[in-house]
């Protein structure tokens, strides 16, 4: 047993080393806070692709998606077509136009755009927006080290706290020196190393337990309802609110900052389509591969898993199937997933609440120095909110992220899609729908939890529509945006057409 921890520990150890060190080899390539938080608008399509996907799919991809499958089979597989249908939609609608808009209004995070965007002179937008990053990426970062604590006392043995206390000190070191290149780069890494693990790790359980036809008939002797989308494994049809909640997850792509600001960092917007098709390969099989873990897990392993031991079926898969230094390797997929998403938050949040609070509010004039050094402080001080949100070892990583996945698309989704498509959006419409869509998302999941029933539907759903709706009635009946926003419009969709 120590031997092989030691294995294990080494190959990590490794695998942080050479993230370290790009993060070092960014900090020198960092001079401003356009290099900081895009890359300088320099990122090529590789890069872009499998960044956004990375940062997008985060712990949850390795674990809480299959701890989903482990527990209710199949039926988790509409959350995973929900996510693949999103991505395409996002990368074909918003994608381009995004990249095109907020370099014609010279902005470089989401609520500066959306300030800029609606000639916001008394900065309420970019305030707003930067309130909702804080509450939702506070959650979200939280999953992250939950994930990275669930690894290290599962394969190691060793306290909870202190496993978080390692991966957390870990991401903040590298998005702390190297700001957005950094990240983006490890992500490019750590994108192509949880790709190739989930996508073995089904394929090797398959072959171990005698082929397909074998496999397919020991999970249909557990539970005959487990490869049925249709049916629960408790033999009742799967009611319609589950189907739309698990494909609302969808919904939630157009609203995710972290995802959004990739789009916004590539060097060309001509580079998209060929963003979009590397990513869209990576996620068809990587959640295609996520579903399946859960779901030979339930034959594959000897143990049962209850609920939220159930999110630890790959990393037993792992140790299970393969050698220690090739177990070592996937198990680094993991630590790759948690950091790939938590240093995209961190940096996002450290955007918003310096350029769009700091800079908007407290100190116009600030040198590049001075708001590059808030920035990092700013990571710090998230981090250490989101570990005290994280030490709670019972919070599932799919509980959380569900939670802040819903925040996001309900609070920014509807404006971002109007603001890229409907020329008459008016600065007040989006303040409209931001808080709406903020608000309803929370209340909407604590009345879940109080009552069930209609409230059971994944608040992402309301939010949305409550958010769009304010939007449309209030840019509608409202004053009309300037001329001078709506020349900007067609200038915008001009381009658009013509790359």
């Amino acid at each position: 047993m120590v031997e092989s921890n030691l294995t294990i520990i080494v190959i990590f150890v490794l695998y942080l080393v050479m993230m370290l060190a790009i993060g070092l080899m960014a900090y020198k390539k960092t001079s401003n806070t356009e290099d900081y938080f895009l890359g300088g608008r320099k990122l090529g399509s590789w890069v872009v692709s499998l960044s956004a996907q990375a940062s997008d799919m985060s712990g949850w991809m390795l674990m809480g998606l299959p701890g989903a499958a482990y527990i209710a089979g199949l039926e988790a597989g509409w959350i995973a077509l929900g996510l693949t249908i999103g991505t395409y939609l996002n990368w074909k609608l918003v994608a381009k136009r995004l990249r095109n808009y907020t370099e014609a209004c010279n902005a470089i995070t989401i609520p500066q755009f959306l300030g800029n965007r609606y000639r916001d002179d008394q900065n309420i937008l970019r305030i707003v927006s930067s309130l909702f990053i804080l509450i939702f990426f506070l959650v979200y970062t939280a999953s992250a080290f939950v994930s990275g604590g669930k690894l290290f006392s599962t394969v190691f043995g060793i306290d909870y706290t202190v496993a978080l206390l390692i991966c957390a000190v870990v991401v903040v070191s590298y998005t702390f020196a190297g700001g957005f290149f950094a990240v983006c780069w490890t992500d490019l890494v750590q994108g192509i190393l949880m790709f190739v693990a989930i996508v073995i790790v089904p394929c090797a359980a398959v072959v171990s337990m005698g082929g397909i036809d074998a496999t397919i008939a020991r999970i249909e002797a557990v539970n005959v309802n487990m490869l049925n989308p249709f049916i629960t494994i408790d033999g009742t049809h799967i009611a319609m609110i589950t189907v739309i909640s698990s494909l609302a997850w969808g919904l939630g792509y157009f609203g995710q900052p972290h995802i959004l600001v990739r789009f916004m960092g590539i060097d060309d917007a001509k580079s998209i389509k060929k963003s979009r098709l590397i990513a869209m390969v990576w996620v068809i099989f990587s959640l295609t591969a996520a579903t399946l873990v859960g779901l030979l897990g339930r034959v594959f392993l000897t143990q049962d898993l209850s609920n939220s031991s159930g999110e630890t079926v790959y990393i037993l898969m792992v140790m299970k199937i393969f050698p220690l230094i090739i177990a070592g390797v996937f198990l680094a997929a993991i630590l790759a997933a948690v950091m790939s998403t938590a240093d995209s938050q961190l940096l996002v949040t450290a955007s918003a609440i310096t350029e769009d609070f700091y800079k908007a509010k407290i100190r116009p004039n600030a040198s590049d120095k001075e708001l590059m050094m808030v920035s990092r402080l700013t990571v710090m001080g998230v981090s250490i909110i989101a570990i005290l949100i994280a030490l709670n070892p019972n919070n599932t990583v799919l509980g959380l992220v569900e939670n802040a996945w819903a925040g996001f698309g309900a609070t920014f989704g509807p404006i971002m899609l109007f603001s890229l498509f409907y020329k008459k959006t008016s600065r007040n419409g989006a303040i409209a729908g931001i808080v709406t869509g903020g608000l309803v998302a929370i209340i909407w999941r604590n009345l879940g939890n109080m009552y069930g029933g209609i409230f059971s539907l994944y608040e992402i759903v309301p939010g949305f529509i409550l958010s769009a709706i304010a939007i449309y009635l209030v840019s509608k009946f409202g004053q009309e945006p300037s001329q001078e926003i709506q020349d900007e419009f067609e200038k915008v969709r001009e381009l658009n057409r013509n790359c």
